[in-house]
């Protein structure tokens, strides 16, 4: 058995999670904190499905991804037991950077939107210009204005 994979379409890189007892606080509601990981597992997720392998590019020093900026609005919880959509678009891309917005949705409703831009950086955190390959296949996900 393999774990579920998102799908690009259209553009959009779409990620299904659930929530588990484990993703909320006390009242069964998902704690602030885990929106962003479920985020992380899509943008993840993303780069895999667009052929980005992100532990050769570590292992061969090529670089890294790190997360240079992140606004985050919470609209409404998410609870115990929820079928989540997250939804990732790139914006934007720079020589180094890459900004994306996400969404995090319940059956159609709107719960969490985000804006987030990542630096790709050498493995002592300076920025370096991202792989032509990479930025090619980002320029393909871009959103057209």
């Amino acid at each position: 058995m393999k774990p579920l994979t998102g799908a690009i379409e259209s553009g959009v890189h779409r990620f299904a999670v659930r929530v588990y007892f484990e993703d909320t606080d006390f009242s069964g509601v998902v704690y602030h904190a885990n929106y962003l990981r479920y985020m992380e597992r899509a943008r993840s997720d993303l780069l895999r499905v667009a052929g980005i392998d992100q532990r050769e590019a570590h292992a061969s020093g090529t670089g890294v991804y790190a997360i240079r900026d992140l606004s985050i609005d919470y609209l409404s919880p998410a609870r115990l037991e929820d079928d989540l959509l997250i939804e990732t678009r790139v914006t934007a891309l720079g020589a180094a950077t890459v900004s994306m917005v996400q969404a995090i949705s319940r059956d159609g409703r709107l719960l969490t939107d985000a804006t987030i831009r990542a630096a790709f950086l050498t493995p002592d955190g300076r920025p370096r210009r991202q792989p032509a390959d990479w930025m090619a296949g980002f320029r393909r996900l871009m959103i057209q204005p």
